[in-house]
């Protein structure tokens, strides 16, 4: 009997449902959210609900029957690092910094198993990636660990080579931007895609001068929830041309200025990640792979290619395999093929 699962992948800008049988995909759909409305929220698990009324309106309005899937899958959130996997039991504490929490209370609901599958948080980094400059500052792995992983694995598959014989940067281009180091298995360093130090993104300002911040920090004229939303939520694509719809912003390039400075800027500062990830590396890269809803514009994918095809060849899965990926990471456990693991 197949298994069906109903799949729920929250992004920073959209929540992306998939229903599966089995490894096959029946219907896929991407809610979409935005600025505006996820503004009136403070806090990441704040927007719970309103994702959670969203989805159960939309399978609903699809005359699907939620008592119908035999498990929950979501990806999972901010939650302390962890190998990557497959992870049932989150407890209570666990799920409220997670949006794993949107699985585990329709799961709980219907009576069926949740799981969630190689979360924002998997940590694969080198002890010398760990080193900031300030030891109460280290450098932490929050990534699209996720997607990262699942077009590692499908490049490996399509040229033959175990996923853990290749080198590869990986380039996860959406809400946020995640520029990863792949070597023997692992993720060994990555730009942190949330707060971090990689480039900016349609909502996130990445990496700031440190002492501009420290002196907007103690100006007085913000608060620390003031700034934290111009880091996370307010900052890049929104900062300066108040969308974040990377397809606006392309758009808007095409026949203003502003706006094409601000977007070739974000292709800069993404190639220049990829450059720093090709040191890593040593210079030793056998793919670079550009992923992600912004990998779709051929501009973006054509510039950066062109910055960095000097490095090592350059291939586009646009989008994400990250639906599919996570319905695979439940039925191994379903089917008894790995047990699945406690947070």
């Amino acid at each position: 009997m197949a298994i069906k699962s109903l799949i729920i992948n929250p992004g920073s800008t959209s929540t992306k449902l998939g229903i599966f049988e089995d490894e096959t995909l029946l219907f896929e759909e991407t809610l979409r959210h935005t600025t505006e409305e996820i503004a009136q929220f403070d806090k990441i698990v704040d927007q719970k609900d309103f994702r959670k009324k969203m989805i159960l309106d939309f399978l609903a309005a699809k005359d699907v029957d939620v008592k119908s899937f035999n498990v929950i899958v979501g990806r999972g959130g901010l939650l302390k690092p962890i190998p990557s996997g497959t992870y049932a039991g989150v407890d209570e504490d666990a799920v409220t910094v997670s949006v794993g929490i949107l699985a585990r209370e329709i799961a709980d609901e219907i009576g069926v198993p949740s799981y969630i599958v190689d979360p924002v948080v998997v940590d694969e980094l080198m002890d010398i990636a760990r080193i900031s400059g300030v030891p109460e500052l280290p450098r932490v792995s929050i990534f699209h660990a996720l997607n990262q992983k699942a077009v590692a694995k499908r490049y490996a598959k399509e040229v033959g080579k175990p996923y853990d014989l290749l080198n590869l940067i990986v380039v996860h281009m959406g809400g946020g931007v995640s520029v990863g180091a792949h070597t023997g298995g692992k993720v060994v360093d990555v730009f942190n895609a949330l707060s971090g130090d990689g480039a900016f993104s349609p909502e996130r300002a990445g990496a700031v001068p440190p002492g501009a911040l420290v002196d907007m920090c103690f100006s007085g004229k913000y608060e620390k929830k003031e700034i934290m939303k111009m880091l996370i939520g307010n900052g890049g694509f929104n900062a300066y041309l108040h969308t974040n719809d990377a397809r606006e912003v392309a758009k808007m390039a095409e026949t203003d200025a502003n706006a094409k400075t601000v977007f070739d800027a974000f292709i800069l500062q993404v190639a220049k990640d990829i450059g720093s990830m090709g040191a890593v590396l040593s210079g030793k890269v056998d793919q670079i792979i550009l992923t992600g809803g912004i990998a779709y514009g051929k501009y973006v994918t054509e510039e950066i290619a062109n910055r960095v095809k000097f490095i090592a060849p350059v291939t586009i899965y646009p989008g994400e395999d990250e639906l599919l990926a996570l319905a695979q990471g439940a039925l191994r456990v379903m089917n008894g093929e790995e047990n699945a693991m406690v947070y």
